[in-house]
């Protein structure tokens, strides 16, 4: 989740699966008082995608994905059942998002990396003011995505981060769907996929 000083924000890949989850994640908002304008994906693995549809109904809101990650969100609930984790799956409208977009929030900007590799229509929310990534499941701190999963490549994936993120400045913060914040000067360096 991202917000801004207007209590405005952003909700990025809501796994929330638990009643408890989904709980913890609307008190959080109401807490804080954020008003959540809008709904993303980074890409539509399970473990992004369980709560979109509870935040897409409580709040109002349409989803925003790649359109190469559509085919991923209608497989979720056939993949859920593999893990003996059933769920509703998002069933509105679309808005679909493509490299180069601007998402505005207030007066804060983050512009749309497409990045596949991990999955077909990955991307990355990049703030270049603020110097942050949200780069979901491309890239963590001394690892990447895994690419054995359908729709994912392991080549791909490699030049998309040495082309697209490796190009960022050194003190970009990167975080990622999993694990620790890293920056992208550390990545560069110390991740054993590049080295």
């Amino acid at each position: 989740m991202l917000y801004n000083e207007f209590n405005d924000c952003l909700i990025i890949d809501p796994g929330c699966y638990y009643d408890d989850e989904k709980d913890e994640l609307v008190n959080f908002l109401i807490k804080m008082d954020l008003k959540p304008k809008m709904l993303l994906n980074t890409h539509c693995h399970l473990d992004h995608v369980f709560g979109n549809k509870f935040i897409a109904e409580k709040f109002g809101l349409t989803l925003q994905i790649h359109r190469n990650e559509k085919l991923v969100l209608d497989f979720a609930p056939k993949s859920g059942l593999l893990y003996n984790l059933p769920f509703d799956n998002y069933n509105g409208d679309f808005i679909y998002l493509e490299e180069g977009n601007k998402i505005l929030l207030g007066n804060d900007e983050l512009t749309v990396i497409e990045a596949p590799g991990h999955s077909p229509g990955h991307i990355c929310f990049y703030c270049a003011a603020q110097h942050f990534i949200i780069s979901g499941d491309v890239l963590f701190k001394r690892s990447i995505g895994r690419t054995d999963l359908p729709g994912g490549n392991h080549e791909t994936l490699l030049k998309n981060i040495r082309e697209k993120l490796f190009t960022l400045p050194g003190e970009t913060k990167v975080y990622s769907g999993h694990g620790p914040v890293t920056t992208i000067g550390e990545e560069k360096n110390q991740n054993p996929f590049f080295n």
